[in-house]
């Protein structure tokens, strides 16, 4: 199932994320100083739970691949075409939550396997 929502809720993220900033309030969102790194990093949290649980054997890939994707973004966000800014501290933002999914995923794995 994870290896299905994935991908969806990474094409969710990159949507909400590269979307130009006038149009956030039609979603029922707003871009503030404090709720951007905290949609970054629980967005962040969510993929790298979801990956880590889709493909277990893949957590160094993963984690490269959404450290890339989150500076992606950043570079993207930063370009005049979509009115957003560039802000380094929503990669790390993104990183602190790719390390809080994986502990999440990680937790989940050992309850539902039953090891300690």
């Amino acid at each position: 199932m994870a290896r299905i929502v994935f991908p969806v809720t990474l094409a969710g993220v990159l949507l909400l994320t590269l979307l130009p900033a006038r149009f956030l309030p039609d979603f029922g969102t707003a871009v503030t100083l404090y709720d951007d790194k905290l949609h970054h990093a629980i967005a962040f949290a969510v993929l790298a739970a979801l990956g880590s649980l889709g493909w277990p054997g893949h957590k160094a890939r993963l984690v490269v691949l959404l450290a890339f994707t989150g500076a992606a973004i950043e570079v993207l966000q930063g370009a005049q075409l979509i009115g957003r800014d560039l802000d380094g501290f929503d990669w790390v933002a993104d990183c602190a939550g790719m390390a809080l999914g994986l502990t999440i995923a990680g937790w989940t794995k050992r309850r539902v396997v039953g090891l300690p």
